[in-house]
């Protein structure tokens, strides 16, 4: 049996570095989605005027800002200025996000307008 504690920490080792690659929320980190700037509340289905203009008036009324990515909606979560300015430019518009994802919300890094 000599040397079998080894090859069982060998194989300790294996697993948890298996557990940690296979599993996506611990292995998350900073993702880029582009998609339309929207609010958490309205999501696609804005009700209020146009989408830039219900997005603008939901976000004034504390809703968050949202990225709609195909049939996702993101929340996005920031208090950086410069990238709320750029939200708040594009909402209605296609903008690129990069952040840490987890779920459906994004603390987001950067945002720009998509090209």
């Amino acid at each position: 049996m000599k040397g079998s504690w080894q090859l069982s920490l060998l194989a300790a080792l294996f697993l948890s570095a298996t557990v940690f690659v296979s599993n996506p929320a611990m292995a998350a980190g900073k993702q880029t989605l582009t998609g339309e700037v929207g609010d958490a509340m309205c999501g696609t289905k804005h009700m209020e005027g146009t989408a830039a203009e219900c997005t603008r008036t939901c976000v004034s009324h504390g809703s968050k800002y949202a990225l709609v990515v195909g049939d996702k909606i993101y929340v996005l979560n920031t208090t950086d200025k410069a990238v709320l300015a750029v939200l708040g430019q594009q909402a209605g518009k296609k903008a690129t996000v990069t952040g840490t994802v987890d779920g459906t919300n994004v603390d987001v890094s950067t945002a720009v307008a998509a090209k």
